[in-house]
């Protein structure tokens, strides 16, 4: 089974070509044209463990590894690398129940994911029988890079790069990626946004300029979820946690569950439709956004338009205007019809803006719904269920707590719900200490986790705590223009 551009269906690839490229040569993103074809009756994984499971869903979804490859990569990836061996916990909140993502190395949902590509792109290497180095150019708003900098640092045969907007994660997101171990990493600042990096990253994928120079020393790929190999891995704990439910009393096998996401760049959520898809009763998916909500107005209306103020937020995560993995949604939902795909985007990178059709507004409507909320709803929604449940949310939870109760509030409806937790609360501890009333001004990022720890009778993870003793490797600032010439002298050293 091939997979193909999203914007040119002409240009195809394994399983192992499109982890190993990252995005298809004409800027489009690689995907199996129908996700439904992959389906799986749930009754058979009620009673499979977390790691089972995982080998079974990406069985489905990378053709051309072998079981046995497969069975390699689960175990290298997840043994002894998590906190639990469900991988990551269910916890009951009143009536909806919080997925912890957030349990790996270091402490945000993406170590799911990012815990196995490394394994998919060595395999994928030697499957293919590429002799030069594979460079992983990444771009983050927080904690992709440092899930990917854990990943790859030091795997033989790779190199990796991480821009990430400055002044636009979190303190400890930042002290995580600067202090980086590994001879094949390295850490850049851009003045900008998310959304310059990514561009940015993108543009260096898509230049003549850059292949040349690359040529014959290192083959480009990505960690982002534009890379399918890094989505793929983030649709098994939607169906793991499910057969959990199931298994637990919960709810009946068949019944449907509602899954609420903090999104910005829409991979995480579009994981939870991939999931739908092949098999997990889902009723409505609903989509978080903070003040950059572009998501949110683009699902009530079909038209996506970033032509609006840029928010930085104590969400900076979801601090994002140009959400990539929508493409991949209405590539589906329009039919697989690349034409219609490079319109629309197309006009996105003309213009700023673009509006789908009514058949595709009617497919949204009826798969997902949306809402946002700001800072202060955010921190109220910490400060709320800490006092009622004594659970510590970080921000990006908050916000998708927020919009649930928003939604439940407008629809009645009681569908057992799902709220996606994608990082650990000390990752982002000024806001959520300041959420809980606590006094910030002149406190420092290892001071506070004291004073947090204190006040809700938490503890910080001992990777985040570290990071104070750990030296910082990696300063100073480039222009987004800039990027390509520190990612040539990155791979000419």
């Amino acid at each position: 089974m091939q997979y193909q551009s999203t914007r040119d269906s002409r240009h195809t690839a394994s399983a192992a070509q499109a982890i190993l490229q990252g995005i298809a040569p004409d800027g489009g993103l690689y995907m199996l044209s129908d996700p439904g074809a992959l389906s799986f009756p749930m009754a058979e994984l009620v009673h499979m463990s977390a790691m089972e499971i995982s080998e079974r869903v990406l069985g489905l979804l990378l053709p051309g590894f072998t079981r046995e490859e497969l069975h390699a990569i689960v175990t290298a990836a997840y043994t002894h690398k998590f906190e639990t061996e469900d991988l990551v916990p269910l916890v009951p909140v009143g009536d909806r129940y919080i997925l912890e993502l957030f349990r790996g190395p270091t402490s945000a949902f993406k170590d799911v994911a990012l815990s196995v590509l490394p394994h998919l792109i060595s395999i994928a290497k030697a499957k293919l029988g590429v002799k030069e180095d594979i460079l992983i150019l990444t771009a983050t708003s927080g904690d992709t890079g440092k899930a990917a900098l854990e990943g790859f640092h030091d795997v033989p045969g790779t190199r990796i790069v991480v821009f990430y907007p400055h002044g636009g994660v979190s303190r400890i997101q930042q002290a995580q990626m600067v202090t980086q171990p590994g001879k094949n990493v390295r850490v850049c600042a851009i003045e900008g946004n998310f959304d310059d990096a990514q561009s940015g990253v993108k543009a260096i994928f898509t230049s003549a300029r850059a292949a040349n120079a690359l040529s014959g020393k290192a083959m480009l790929s990505s960690a982002n979820s534009i890379n399918w190999g890094r989505l793929a891995p983030q649709i098994i704990y939607y169906v793991s946690t499910y057969a959990q439910l199931v298994a637990d009393g919960e709810i009946e096998l068949g019944d449907k569950i509602n899954i609420v996401v903090p999104t910005g760049n829409f991979g995480n959520i579009l994981a939870g439709y991939y999931a739908k898809h092949m098999g997990v009763p889902v009723n409505k998916l609903i989509c978080a956004s903070n003040a950059n909500n572009v998501l949110t107005d683009f699902i009530k209306t079909g038209i996506y338009d970033r032509n609006r103020p840029f928010h930085t937020t104590i969400s900076p995560s979801m601090d994002i205007l140009i959400s990539s993995n929508l493409e991949r949604l209405l590539y589906h939902l329009s039919g697989s019809d690349d034409a219609q795909i490079r319109e629309w985007f197309g006009s996105l990178s003309k213009t700023g803006r673009y509006e789908v059709t009514d058949e595709v507004k009617k497919a949204i409507a009826d798969e997902f719904y949306a809402g946002c909320c700001d800072d202060e709803q955010t921190k109220g929604a910490i400060k709320e269920v800490f006092d009622e449940y004594s659970y510590l949310m970080d921000t990006h939870t908050a916000v998708a707590y927020k919009v649930y109760e928003d939604y439940k509030k407008k629809t009645g409806d009681n569908t057992k719900t799902l709220i996606a937790s994608t990082a650990n609360p000390y990752k982002f501890g000024f806001a959520v200490y300041d959420a809980l009333g606590g006094e910030t001004e002149g406190v420092d990022e290892f001071e506070l986790i004291g004073k947090l720890e204190k006040l809700t009778k938490t503890t910080c993870p001992k990777a985040l705590s570290d990071t104070k003793n750990k030296p910082v490797r990696f300063t100073g600032s480039i222009k987004p223009e800039e990027m390509a010439e520190a990612v040539l002298e990155f791979i000419n050293k």
